[in-house]
């Protein structure tokens, strides 16, 4: 079987790409990265990108009018290298509702909390204020609503006593390094069947 292409989106320092990378490296995701796409010209994704031999490519917001024609340069681009999925890392954009149906249930997103909880930009501070007992990440498919779609996996970890935000951050983002290449995985093999709201891992 031919292995599916995908592209990550990233908007920062790009560790889970380079955990994605690693992966792809050790054989234990078994698809192609085609290229990597961000919204900002100094995200150190695309530097992690070119190090590894990947296209790396900045697509300016400025330069369109609103997210939906932004969305539709970056479609064109995915399209160029032939993406079956789509995989976003720290991408700090909603995606339009064209982005969804152009690539429907094609696109995973990881949550630095266990979904439903906590969603939005400061899960991991809120779920710490809140005195929650448990959090980590969950990756989903992307849909119309944020941090909303079906879950493929998400890891528990309890929020130890001693845990300072710094510390809680950094169990988070080694279980998203864990979690994240397994479900690409999982993803590109169609290991992953989506019924409604439910996830099944054949």
């Amino acid at each position: 079987m031919d292995k599916m292409n995908f592209a990550v989106l990233a908007s920062g320092r790009g560790s889970n790409l380079l955990a994605i990378i690693k992966a792809i490296e050790a054989g234990k995701i078994h698809a192609q990265l085609k290229v990597v796409i961000s919204d900002k010209k100094e995200a150190y994704a695309l530097e992690h990108a070119r190090k590894a031999g990947i296209p790396a490519l900045f697509v300016d917001p400025k330069d369109f009018k609103d997210r939906e024609s932004f969305d539709r340069t970056v479609v064109k681009r995915l399209q160029e290298f032939k993406v079956d999925f789509v995989v976003l890392a720290g991408y700090m954009r909603l995606v339009s509702i064209y982005f969804i149906q152009e690539y429907p249930n094609r696109i995973l997103n990881i949550h630095p909390s266990l979904l439903p909880a906590f969603r939005g930009l400061h899960a991991i501070r809120e779920a710490f204020d809140y005195g929650a007992k448990v959090t980590g990440p969950t990756v989903h498919i992307v849909v119309e609503q944020m941090d909303d779609g079906p879950i493929i996996l998400q890891e528990a970890l309890a929020i130890d006593p001693k845990d300072s935000l710094e510390s809680l951050e950094e169990k988070i983002h080694q279980a998203e390094h864990r979690i994240y290449p397994q479900a690409i995985d999982l993803f590109a093999r169609g290991k992953i069947k989506v019924e409604g709201r439910k996830v099944t891992i054949l």
